[in-house]
């Protein structure tokens, strides 16, 4: 199998992007794209300094450090053919953990232009209810008061930031790459509301010399265990302590606005557009809603796997249903978009067997997940009277699995819910199943209130609990 070397000397490139977060999705997608971008001789200052704050990620950040910051990802085509690409765009990672000065120093170097952030739905630190930053949170009271010993992202931002001021070195584009609504108007939110509460004055700086640009992203990358690891290096014939697989098909929409200046993007693909919204409409309602109707179903039918499941009928049928029945409605097709050749796609990049992404990934978080891919659209449903058995299974689904933690073959699980507060976690454990959709992610919604939902909802909680999830899904998918 043949690898793709990058096509520029990795040591004559320049830094001009940080990029916080340096996980699997962001060297599959952004470095990937920056990594191509590289190559035109006239864009060798835009280079990633990758920021890991989480000591957790030490041995990632170690890994690549022994090879240069080099990595692989393997790109998995939907006909069979994979390709490997090396990636040399990451220039540096700093561990915030361990030198978090040196993360202040870089926000500040002038040549940084662009910050950029994968630190997941849940990462922005905002209420599942009403939206608004929660200044209230432990650690956010610490760094608002303790600047010099920051602990949080939006502490590192800031001090980086007032440096960057106090050096003169000019403005900054904040650019969100999570999968939000508007995600750099809820990265600004976050951000300007921290900083505000912390430094008046440097908060009129940020008004002047920050922008927060909206993204959509895509492309379906998997963790990667070491069984992967072993797999992949096989295939490449490289020794990499640190490789990424990822899906074929890759997007990225951006909104054009970039206070200091941003790489040429578009020459390698990436659209540059006045307005992000309908694109992000399209993905968080089609893609990502489907993933989270399938990934509890499925995990509690015994499924590990996305691809396997996608290989059951009950499963096509289901997410067939909910995209043309549910969502299509609500969902205005961008321009020069084909919203069912888009659908298409999207169930075969799901079945893709190369991929095999894991269920538990897509169960990961729900808590952050339900309040931007299925609440919006749901509330609609629910005011134009529409059919929701489909979405009062999902959360009928959603409730036995971090009640129960035990699937259909009697296998027990461990949930991962890291921003489940101790309110939630006792309406998860209440039994009486009306108390479930108290949850945060569905309170400021009112769910209780549609007696039509909620009879759906219980008449679900009970089947599954009684015949099980398939046999429910059966009566479902007829």
């Amino acid at each position: 199998m043949k690898t793709i070397e990058y096509q520029y000397n990795a040591r004559a490139i320049s830094q001009g992007i940080v990029h916080i977060g340096v996980g699997n999705f962001h060297r599959a997608h952004e470095a990937f794209y920056t990594n191509t971008l590289l190559a035109h001789k006239d864009q060798s200052d835009w280079g990633i300094c990758g920021v890991s704050l989480l000591a957790a990620d030490k041995n990632t950040v170690e890994n690549l450090k022994s090879q240069d910051f080099d990595y692989t990802v393997t790109v998995c085509g939907r006909d069979g053919q994979d390709e490997i690409y090396k990636i040399g765009a990451l220039q540096e990672i700093i561990a915030g953990y361990e030198n978090p000065k040196a993360v202040i120093d870089k926000i500040a170097e002038s040549t940084i232009k662009i910050i950029s952030l994968t630190i997941t739905e849940g990462g922005y630190n905002l209420d599942k209810e009403t939206g608004d930053f929660r200044l209230e949170d432990g650690k956010i009271m610490h760094d608002i008061e303790n600047p010099e010993s920051r602990a949080t992202v939006f502490g590192f931002i800031a001090e980086g930031l007032r440096a960057r001021k106090e050096k003169g070195n000019g403005g900054i584009t904040i650019l969100s790459c999570d999968n939000l609504q508007h995600n750099g108007d809820t990265a600004k939110k976050a951000f300007t509301t921290f900083i505000k509460a912390q430094d008046d004055e440097l908060a009129v700086w940020v008004a002047q010399n920050v922008t927060f640009p909206n993204s959509m992203v895509d492309r379906i990358t998997p963790a990667t265990t070491a069984e992967d690891i072993k797999r992949l290096n096989k295939n490449s014939g490289i020794e990499d302590k640190a490789p990424v697989y990822c899906e074929d098909f890759i997007q990225w929409v951006i909104e054009d606005d970039f206070i200091a200046g941003r790489p040429a993007w578009e020459r390698v693909g990436v659209e540059f557009v006045k307005d992000v919204a309908v694109f992000e409409n399209m993905k968080l309602s089609l893609l990502n809603a489907s993933h989270t109707l399938l990934s509890y179903p499925a995990f509690l039918a015994g499924y590990r796997k996305v691809d396997v499941a996608m290989h059951d009928n009950l499963f096509i049928s289901l997410l067939k249903d909910f995209m043309n029945i549910d969502i299509t409605p609500y969902v205005p097709a961008p321009e020069g978009v084909d919203i069912e050749l888009y659908k298409k796609t999207l169930l075969e990049r799901f079945a893709n067997r190369a991929v095999s992404d894991q269920l538990s990934r897509l169960c990961y978080d729900g808590i952050s997940k339900f309040p931007v891919y299925i609440m919006p659209n749901l509330g609609k449903m629910i005011k134009e009277d529409k059919d929701l058995s489909r979405m009062a299974f999902l959360i009928a689904s959603y409730r036995h699995y971090l009640k129960y933690k035990t699937d259909s073959d009697g296998l027990q699980y461990d949930i991962a819910e890291p921003w489940l507060d101790t309110v939630d976690s006792d309406l998860i454990e209440s039994d009486i199943p009306q108390d479930f959709l108290k949850l945060a992610p569905f309170k400021s919604f009112d769910l209780g209130s549609s007696e039509k939902f909620t009879a759906s909802y219980m008449h679900f909680v009970n089947a599954i609990k009684q015949d099980g999830i398939i046999t429910v899904l059966t009566t479902i998918v007829a």
